[in-house]
Protein backbone atom coordinates (compact mmCIF):
# COMPACT_ATOMS: atom_id res chain seq x y z
CA UNK A 1 0.00 0.00 0.00
CA UNK A 2 1.58 3.33 -1.12
CA UNK A 3 2.37 4.80 2.38
CA UNK A 4 1.04 8.45 1.10
CA UNK A 5 -2.71 6.61 1.68
CA UNK A 6 -2.10 5.52 4.94
CA UNK A 7 -3.24 8.71 6.71
CA UNK A 8 -6.36 8.06 5.01
CA UNK A 9 -6.63 4.11 6.94
CA UNK A 10 -5.53 5.62 10.28
CA UNK A 11 -9.05 6.68 11.37
CA UNK A 12 -11.23 4.72 10.09
CA UNK A 13 -8.66 1.37 11.64
CA UNK A 14 -8.86 3.31 15.24
CA UNK A 15 -12.98 3.89 15.09
CA UNK A 16 -13.49 0.32 14.19
CA UNK A 17 -10.99 -0.72 16.68
CA UNK A 18 -12.43 1.19 19.73
CA UNK A 19 -16.10 0.97 18.36
CA UNK A 20 -15.15 -2.84 19.77
CA UNK A 21 -14.98 -2.43 23.42
CA UNK A 22 -16.90 1.64 23.66
CA UNK A 23 -15.93 4.46 25.60
CA UNK A 24 -16.62 4.28 29.03
CA UNK A 25 -14.49 5.26 31.37
CA UNK A 26 -12.72 2.62 33.73
CA UNK A 27 -12.26 3.17 37.28
CA UNK A 28 -9.93 5.48 38.60
CA UNK A 29 -6.38 4.45 39.15
CA UNK A 30 -5.55 2.58 42.48
CA UNK A 31 -10.00 2.08 42.82
CA UNK A 32 -9.38 -1.98 41.38
CA UNK A 33 -10.52 -4.00 44.37
CA UNK A 34 -8.30 -7.78 44.38
CA UNK A 35 -11.29 -9.01 43.56
CA UNK A 36 -11.88 -7.61 40.27
CA UNK A 37 -7.81 -8.16 40.15
CA UNK A 38 -8.57 -11.76 40.66
CA UNK A 39 -11.56 -11.84 37.53
CA UNK A 40 -9.51 -10.73 34.62
CA UNK A 41 -11.91 -10.10 31.61
CA UNK A 42 -10.55 -13.30 29.19
CA UNK A 43 -14.35 -14.02 27.68
CA UNK A 44 -12.12 -15.91 24.89
CA UNK A 45 -9.84 -18.06 27.70
CA UNK A 46 -10.16 -21.12 25.28
CA UNK A 47 -8.90 -19.69 21.80
CA UNK A 48 -6.30 -17.30 24.37
CA UNK A 49 -4.71 -20.43 25.71
CA UNK A 50 -4.56 -22.09 22.01
CA UNK A 51 -2.57 -18.96 20.78
CA UNK A 52 -0.85 -19.02 24.47
CA UNK A 53 0.50 -22.83 23.14
CA UNK A 54 1.16 -21.58 19.55
CA UNK A 55 3.53 -18.67 20.95
CA UNK A 56 5.44 -20.65 24.00
CA UNK A 57 6.01 -23.27 20.62
CA UNK A 58 7.26 -20.23 18.63
CA UNK A 59 9.17 -18.71 21.66
CA UNK A 60 11.05 -21.84 22.54
CA UNK A 61 12.20 -22.59 19.05
CA UNK A 62 12.64 -19.52 17.32
CA UNK A 63 12.43 -16.04 20.03
CA UNK A 64 14.90 -17.44 22.64
CA UNK A 65 17.12 -19.23 20.35
CA UNK A 66 17.60 -15.98 18.44
CA UNK A 67 18.02 -13.88 21.91
CA UNK A 68 20.65 -15.92 22.96
CA UNK A 69 22.23 -16.03 19.96
CA UNK A 70 22.07 -12.18 20.22
CA UNK A 71 23.41 -12.52 23.41
CA UNK A 72 26.71 -14.80 22.58
CA UNK A 73 27.02 -12.59 19.17
CA UNK A 74 26.86 -9.09 20.34
CA UNK A 75 28.57 -8.10 22.73
CA UNK A 76 26.92 -6.63 26.01
CA UNK A 77 28.52 -2.83 25.35
CA UNK A 78 27.21 -2.96 21.75
CA UNK A 79 24.06 -4.39 23.12
CA UNK A 80 23.33 -1.87 25.47
CA UNK A 81 23.78 0.85 22.60
CA UNK A 82 21.40 -0.54 20.03
CA UNK A 83 19.05 -1.04 22.93
CA UNK A 84 19.76 2.93 24.22
CA UNK A 85 19.71 3.29 20.09
CA UNK A 86 16.01 1.95 20.05
CA UNK A 87 14.79 3.90 22.59
CA UNK A 88 16.01 7.40 21.30
CA UNK A 89 14.27 6.21 18.20
CA UNK A 90 10.89 5.70 20.39
CA UNK A 91 11.19 9.64 21.87
CA UNK A 92 8.74 11.38 19.24
CA UNK A 93 6.21 8.85 19.83
CA UNK A 94 6.69 8.81 23.44
CA UNK A 95 6.86 12.86 23.71
CA UNK A 96 3.71 12.77 21.49
CA UNK A 97 1.86 10.66 24.40
CA UNK A 98 3.02 12.72 26.93
CA UNK A 99 1.46 15.82 25.20
CA UNK A 100 -1.85 14.29 24.81
CA UNK A 101 -2.11 12.82 28.47
CA UNK A 102 -1.47 16.79 29.84
CA UNK A 103 1.95 15.59 31.20
CA UNK A 104 3.80 18.31 31.13
CA UNK A 105 6.73 16.86 33.46
CA UNK A 106 7.27 13.86 31.14
CA UNK A 107 6.69 15.67 28.24
CA UNK A 108 10.08 18.03 29.57
CA UNK A 109 11.89 14.56 30.13
CA UNK A 110 11.12 13.64 26.96
CA UNK A 111 12.69 16.53 25.34
CA UNK A 112 15.46 16.52 27.12
CA UNK A 113 16.44 13.26 26.35
CA UNK A 114 16.10 13.16 23.09
CA UNK A 115 17.81 16.34 22.74
CA UNK A 116 20.62 15.37 24.77
CA UNK A 117 21.09 11.72 23.31
CA UNK A 118 20.54 12.66 19.82
CA UNK A 119 23.55 15.11 19.95
CA UNK A 120 26.01 14.53 22.68
CA UNK A 121 24.70 11.19 22.67
CA UNK A 122 25.39 10.05 18.96
CA UNK A 123 21.53 9.58 17.97
CA UNK A 124 20.85 7.95 20.54
CA UNK A 125 23.82 5.53 20.75
CA UNK A 126 24.68 6.41 24.48
CA UNK A 127 22.10 7.15 27.33
CA UNK A 128 23.59 10.75 28.28
CA UNK A 129 20.31 12.18 29.72
CA UNK A 130 20.11 9.13 31.97
CA UNK A 131 23.52 9.65 33.80
CA UNK A 132 22.26 13.27 33.67
CA UNK A 133 19.85 12.12 36.60
CA UNK A 134 16.79 12.04 33.56
CA UNK A 135 15.27 9.24 33.10
CA UNK A 136 13.42 7.07 30.55
CA UNK A 137 9.99 6.91 30.57
CA UNK A 138 8.02 4.53 28.01
CA UNK A 139 4.57 5.90 27.09
CA UNK A 140 2.43 5.08 23.88
CA UNK A 141 -1.24 5.69 22.59
CA UNK A 142 -3.08 2.94 24.04
CA UNK A 143 -2.06 4.91 27.82
CA UNK A 144 -2.98 7.83 26.03
CA UNK A 145 -6.42 6.14 25.49
CA UNK A 146 -6.88 4.76 28.96
CA UNK A 147 -6.15 8.61 30.12
CA UNK A 148 -8.95 9.68 28.24
CA UNK A 149 -11.58 7.14 29.83
CA UNK A 150 -11.95 4.14 26.83
CA UNK A 151 -12.43 0.64 27.97
CA UNK A 152 -9.37 -1.97 27.54
CA UNK A 153 -11.53 -4.57 26.07
CA UNK A 154 -11.47 -8.35 26.28
CA UNK A 155 -8.05 -9.38 27.45
CA UNK A 156 -6.48 -11.34 23.94
CA UNK A 157 -3.32 -13.50 22.79
CA UNK A 158 -2.10 -12.16 19.34
CA UNK A 159 -0.62 -14.61 17.24
CA UNK A 160 3.58 -14.26 18.03
CA UNK A 161 3.19 -10.85 19.63
CA UNK A 162 1.39 -11.83 22.77
CA UNK A 163 -0.44 -10.62 25.56
CA UNK A 164 -2.68 -7.25 23.98
CA UNK A 165 -6.40 -5.91 24.20
CA UNK A 166 -8.38 -4.40 21.71
CA UNK A 167 -7.14 -0.57 23.15
CA UNK A 168 -3.85 -1.14 23.36
CA UNK A 169 -3.72 -2.73 19.71
CA UNK A 170 -5.62 0.18 18.03
CA UNK A 171 -2.75 2.49 20.19
CA UNK A 172 0.17 0.23 18.31
CA UNK A 173 -1.47 0.91 15.50
CA UNK A 174 -2.04 4.87 15.74
CA UNK A 175 2.14 5.28 17.05
CA UNK A 176 2.98 2.57 14.22
CA UNK A 177 1.40 5.86 11.55
CA UNK A 178 2.69 8.58 14.04
CA UNK A 179 6.47 7.47 14.70
CA UNK A 180 8.83 9.45 12.95
CA UNK A 181 11.15 6.72 11.56
CA UNK A 182 8.84 4.93 10.34
CA UNK A 183 6.75 6.92 8.32
CA UNK A 184 9.87 7.92 6.74
CA UNK A 185 10.70 4.40 5.81
CA UNK A 186 7.57 4.24 4.42
CA UNK A 187 7.41 7.35 2.32
CA UNK A 188 10.86 5.21 0.58
CA UNK A 189 9.35 2.01 0.53
CA UNK A 190 11.89 0.98 2.96
CA UNK A 191 9.92 -1.78 4.87
CA UNK A 192 12.70 -3.92 5.48
CA UNK A 193 13.64 -1.08 8.11
CA UNK A 194 10.34 -1.17 9.44
CA UNK A 195 10.44 -4.92 10.16
CA UNK A 196 14.05 -4.93 10.77
CA UNK A 197 13.64 -2.54 13.65
CA UNK A 198 10.36 -4.47 15.30
CA UNK A 199 12.26 -7.49 15.01
CA UNK A 200 15.56 -6.19 16.74
CA UNK A 201 13.32 -4.44 19.31
CA UNK A 202 11.83 -7.77 20.56
CA UNK A 203 14.96 -9.89 20.64
CA UNK A 204 16.62 -7.16 22.44
CA UNK A 205 13.92 -7.07 25.27
CA UNK A 206 13.65 -10.67 24.89
CA UNK A 207 17.40 -11.28 25.73
CA UNK A 208 16.38 -9.15 28.89
CA UNK A 209 13.51 -11.66 30.22
CA UNK A 210 15.45 -14.76 29.00
CA UNK A 211 15.97 -16.03 32.99
CA UNK A 212 12.86 -14.49 34.38
CA UNK A 213 10.54 -15.63 32.38
CA UNK A 214 12.07 -19.09 32.34
CA UNK A 215 12.07 -18.53 36.66
CA UNK A 216 8.30 -17.30 36.68
CA UNK A 217 7.11 -20.68 33.73
CA UNK A 218 9.06 -23.20 36.46
CA UNK A 219 7.37 -21.54 39.50
CA UNK A 220 3.83 -20.99 37.94
CA UNK A 221 1.30 -23.68 38.42
CA UNK A 222 -0.65 -22.14 35.86
CA UNK A 223 1.83 -20.01 33.48
CA UNK A 224 -1.13 -18.79 30.67
CA UNK A 225 -2.73 -17.33 33.82
CA UNK A 226 0.49 -15.90 35.59
CA UNK A 227 1.40 -14.23 32.41
CA UNK A 228 -2.22 -12.80 31.98
CA UNK A 229 -1.83 -10.95 36.00
CA UNK A 230 1.86 -9.95 35.08
CA UNK A 231 0.77 -8.27 31.81
CA UNK A 232 -2.58 -6.88 33.49
CA UNK A 233 -0.37 -5.35 36.60
CA UNK A 234 2.30 -4.25 34.58
CA UNK A 235 0.48 -2.08 31.74
CA UNK A 236 -2.16 -0.67 34.87
CA UNK A 237 1.61 0.17 36.60
CA UNK A 238 2.26 2.18 32.83
CA UNK A 239 -1.19 3.94 33.03
CA UNK A 240 -0.53 5.27 36.46
CA UNK A 241 3.22 6.32 34.78
CA UNK A 242 4.74 4.58 37.79
CA UNK A 243 7.94 2.50 37.79
CA UNK A 244 7.45 -1.37 37.49
CA UNK A 245 9.97 -3.99 37.56
CA UNK A 246 8.21 -6.71 35.71
CA UNK A 247 9.22 -7.29 32.75
CA UNK A 248 7.80 -7.66 29.16
CA UNK A 249 5.76 -10.57 28.72
CA UNK A 250 5.16 -9.98 24.93
CA UNK A 251 7.45 -10.10 22.16
CA UNK A 252 8.24 -6.32 22.16
CA UNK A 253 10.23 -3.88 23.70
CA UNK A 254 9.59 -0.52 25.12
CA UNK A 255 12.67 -0.16 27.70
CA UNK A 256 11.54 -1.33 31.07
CA UNK A 257 14.26 -3.13 32.63
CA UNK A 258 13.90 -6.77 34.23
CA UNK A 259 14.86 -7.18 37.54
CA UNK A 260 15.12 -10.86 39.30
CA UNK A 261 11.71 -13.14 39.06
CA UNK A 262 12.40 -13.54 43.24
CA UNK A 263 10.85 -9.87 43.43
CA UNK A 264 7.94 -10.29 41.48
CA UNK A 265 4.25 -10.84 42.98
CA UNK A 266 2.22 -12.78 40.76
CA UNK A 267 -0.50 -15.48 41.26
CA UNK A 268 0.97 -18.94 40.96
Amino acid sequence: MHARRLPLILPGALTAALAVFGCAAPPAPGTQTAEAADTFNDPLEDTNRSIFGFNQAVDKNVLVPAAEAYRTVVPGPMRQSLHDFLQNLNGPVIFANDILQGEGALAGQTLARLALNTTIGFGGVFDVAAKLGIPYHTNDFGITLATWGFQAGPYIIVPVLGPSNPRDIAGQVADGFADPADYFAGQHRVWAAVVGRMATSGIDQRSRNIETLAEIEKTALDYYATIRSLYRQRREAQIRHEQSNLPNPGFGGDGAEPTPAMQYTLPK
